[in-house]
């Protein structure tokens, strides 16, 4: 899934070039190109679908050279997850009726690949045998407040599958800070990745379950996907589709769900902060990405600046700065949930160049 705007890493991200388009680890390589490499080792680039907002057909396209243009499937409005999902699935399914689907955001780190590998094979072999419904679970490694999470089933004969695979009893919504300890110190809490793994008949067989609307919709193009009139029959049908991500849709109403608690080095990357805390840092914890910097009595900062640009900075303290030469940022790391508020205000008060 590829057709966020990433606003939470405004400036940087824009809705001309969101964040799953940017190199932002500096790596010489953007996060979609990163999650493509990574499925690259489960299945063939055939099998690989990138699904985006069809205005950026072109940068997946130049980012991604190798994939077949017909395994980017464009959405010509932004109506959340579960329709993307439910798309891509109908697609899939009329190809072959026996697969099994993994579902991931193109925009996280993953820094334990071996072990990302592990987990996803299991959850293959075991969706392909059930009808299950599977999602990554990340083993949570302090009370966060911006996650939402998973609670599953104590130790029980009736829902303990495996030591590595267990009965999903609820989703929960972004917690409070007491909240959060409250889960950490239980025990039976994981935080939600957005990582999904189910055979085509067995996320078929939940839409038409649990979101009658949507399956009608997407069932409708059995008889056209894979053919030249897909795209009209989209265009057409997904914008009359609901505006809902795949948990309330799908997840939080059916039985059959399962997680498998995986520690694989996840982060969403959702905003500067995340980003600051799995980056490479000096000896006073500042996250810089350009040379032509002197720092002085400055830490715990991120700091982006465009190449060539120089800076000076002196007596900050968990900072962002960012500069992505229309835009500077500085703003406390502390508050930066306000960076989304705060690019909707430009917006609205010096127009859309700043969206």
């Amino acid at each position: 899934m590829a057709g966020g705007v990433g606003s939470r890493f405004w400036p940087k991200s824009r809705n001309h070039f969101p964040k799953q388009f940017i190199d932002i680890l500096g790596l010489g390589k953007s996060l979609l190109q990163l999650t493509y490499e990574r499925f690259l080792n489960i299945c063939s680039n055939e099998q690989i679908y990138i699904l985006t907002n069809e205005s950026y057909a072109g940068l997946v396209a130049e980012q991604l050279p190798e994939l077949l243009e017909n395994n980017i499937l464009l959405e010509p409005s932004r109506n959340n997850t579960a329709p993307c999902i439910a798309y891509a699935s109908y697609k899939i399914h009329q190809q072959n009726p026996n697969a099994n689907i993994i579902v991931a955001p193109s925009d996280h780190l993953i820094l334990k690949e071996d072990v990302f590998l592990g987990k996803i094979n299991l959850a293959l072999n075991f969706a392909s045998k059930n009808d299950a419904l599977l999602t990554l679970g990340i083993e949570p490694s302090r009370p966060d407040t911006g996650y939402g999470y998973i609670k599953y089933k104590r130790m029980d004969s009736e829902y303990q599958i495996s030591n590595d695979i267990k009965k999903v009893e609820a989703f929960m919504e972004k917690p409070s800070l007491d909240k959060a300890n409250e889960y950490l110190r239980n025990g039976d809490y994981l935080w939600n990745a957005g990582i999904f793994i189910w055979s085509s008949k067995s996320i078929i067989n939940a839409f038409e379950l649990h979101a009658p609307l949507i399956s009608e919709l997407f069932k409708g193009g059995l008889s056209i996907y894979n053919t030249n009139s897909e795209q009209n029959f989209i265009n057409e049908n997904y914008p009359k589709s609901p505006n809902i991500s795949i948990d309330y849709a799908i997840l939080e109403k059916a039985d059959n769900v399962y997680t498998i608690p995986a520690d694989i080095g996840w982060s969403d990357l959702g905003t500067w902060a995340s980003l600051h805390e799995v980056a490479n840092k000096d000896g006073y914890e500042n996250s810089v990405n350009c040379d032509i910097i002197t720092l002085k009595n400055t830490n715990n900062c991120l700091i982006q600046l465009p190449p060539g640009k120089a800076a000076v900075i002196k007596g900050m303290e968990n900072f962002i700065i960012v500069d992505d030469g229309k835009v500077l940022l500085i703003y406390p790391k502390s508050d930066e949930q306000e960076i989304k508020q705060v690019a909707n205000e430009m917006v609205a008060n010096f127009g859309k160049d700043f969206q």
